[in-house]
């Protein structure tokens, strides 16, 4: 993997920006205040806004949002836009479980609605952050007539048609400083979209987004190193042998670990993979539990194809985990949702979706872009901020793949490898690169890291955002 051409991102650019509206479309946004939760005990202590923008030409894909003012200035704080990864996940995930400021109490369900309480270590205590159901087909976002196909340009190209349209009717957090954010899947198309909008700043399109950056956790790329580091992972953390490490290392050389060519790899990864089957590979030190995850092939991210497009037609109830699984929030948040106190506190069209899921993955999706490499390249050399980090515990996406494509870039270290801590203690590591790149390992965490270490993940972002040391 070498670093990308300027020849090739020229093409790239001139491509983008011919594919890029001339102005802002018409607005076709519709908001509501949620003052109460159907779980949560008494007025919310903080403002909720939803709604739906239209992002096609006709208005028929219509993305769902939550959006949540700062809890310190709003005026001036950063404007976050987050996605959940998948794809196909409900940014509804991110507010509930990483980084918003609820949270499910995981007890027992015994018939009554799931309880909600307040997460003390949300991200809207530094930052405006809107949460968005994309790709459409995901959470609450729907399209009229049913059926959706997408992939990772188009829902990408809605994506900056919704933030546009948005700071349209959101005039007062144009010049706040903007940011793009999310986790696994989504960290394939934050770069993409961060792409699209700096190209539409290059021309002039209104209105100018004030973009700083963006900053993308346990980040898939596309790139092969994403999901074939978790064999030199495994092994650092003593879940293979020497032996089997090795065999596989010779046999399996430069070859496609999801499609090996000779027998003797292949034997070795199915034997690999059979001992990763064994462990929860977002988490290797926590129970496994039913499968709540990123569906994979034997060793990468599969793009689900249906055959029949997804309508948002009524499905069979996931399995339930035992209430000690941290999957068992899952499944509270599945009930919580799709009752219908909740959606109408919501403000969700009737209709619109017959049943919410967490992660919806039968979209008929396709990964067209290779890899967003490219893309993170060509952002952090113009001048954007980039943030990446990884839970260190995590054998999906594991650190060792995001550091070697961080590599790939050839960037000088400007700060090099060292400890950063939280209230004394050391939270992870970091190092810094030229053109604004910070890298960082959160300890102890897993995919996604926020889930797993939701008070060092702000004080990460916190650090970061004011432009000061990890």
């Amino acid at each position: 993997m070498s670093p990308p051409s300027r020849f090739l991102l020229l093409l790239l650019s001139a491509a983008l920006l011919s594919s890029l509206p001339p102005r802002c479309p018409a607005l076709a946004l519709a908001q509501n205040t949620v003052t109460h939760l159907p779980g949560f005990h008494g007025p919310l202590p903080f403002h909720m806004e939803t709604g739906y923008v239209g992002v096609d030409d006709r208005d028929d894909v219509q993305l769902f949002y939550y959006f949540l003012p700062s809890e310190g200035d709003p005026a001036e704080d950063p404007l976050l836009l987050w996605l959940t990864g998948g794809p196909g996940c409900s940014a509804f995930s991110g507010l509930a479980f990483e980084i918003g400021p609820i949270a499910f109490l995981k007890v027992r369900y015994d018939g009554n609605l799931p309880t909600l309480v307040l997460n003390p270590y949300s991200w809207t205590k530094i930052a405006n952050i809107i949460f968005l159901d994309s790709p459409v087909g995901t959470g609450f976002s729907s399209r009229n007539p049913e059926g959706y196909k997408v992939g990772d340009m188009s829902s990408s190209k809605q994506v900056e048609t919704f933030i546009r349209k948005w700071l349209v009717d959101h005039p007062q957090f144009i010049s706040n400083p903007f940011y793009l954010a999310g986790d696994s899947y989504a960290g394939k198309v934050v770069p993409i979209i961060a792409h699209l909008i700096s190209a539409g700043i290059r021309v002039g399109h209104k209105p100018l987004v004030n973009l700083k950056g963006y900053l993308i956790g346990n980040a898939i790329t596309g790139e092969s190193v994403d999901t074939s580091s978790n064999i030199p992972f495994v092994h650092g953390m003593g879940i293979i042998s020497d032996e089997l490490y090795e065999m596989t290392m010779k046999y399996c050389g430069g070859q496609d670990y999801e499609y090996p060519t000779t027998t003797e790899c292949a034997e070795n990864l199915f034997v690999v993979d059979n001992f990763i089957s064994e462990i929860k590979s977002n988490h290797i030190l926590e129970p496994k539990c039913l499968d709540f995850v990123i569906p994979m092939g034997n060793r990468g991210i599969r793009c689900r194809k249906s055959l029949q497009l997804y309508t948002g037609g009524k499905l069979i109830m996931p399995p339930v985990p035992d209430v000690d699984c941290r999957e068992y929030s899952y499944y509270l948040i599945y009930l919580w949702a799709n009752n219908d106190l909740v959606r109408n506190a919501l403000h969700v069209r009737k209709g619109t979706v017959n049943e919410w899921q967490r992660c919806n993955w039968d979209l008929d999706y396709t990964c067209e872009i290779e890899s967003s490499v490219v893309y993170q390249f060509n952002l952090t050399s113009s001048g954007y901020r980039a943030l990446v980090y990884s839970g260190d515990h995590d054998a999906g996406i594991p650190f060792l793949g995001t550091q070697a494509w961080i590599r790939s870039l050839n960037f000088p270290v400007v700060d090099d490898w060292h400890s950063w801590s939280v209230d004394g203690q050391v939270a992870g590591y970091t190092r810094s690169y030229s053109n604004n790149l910070t890298f960082a390992t959160v300890k102890g965490a897993g995919h996604t890291a926020p889930e797993y270490k939701p008070k060092e993940c702000l004080a990460m972002l916190q650090r970061w955002i004011s432009h000061s040391p990890l």
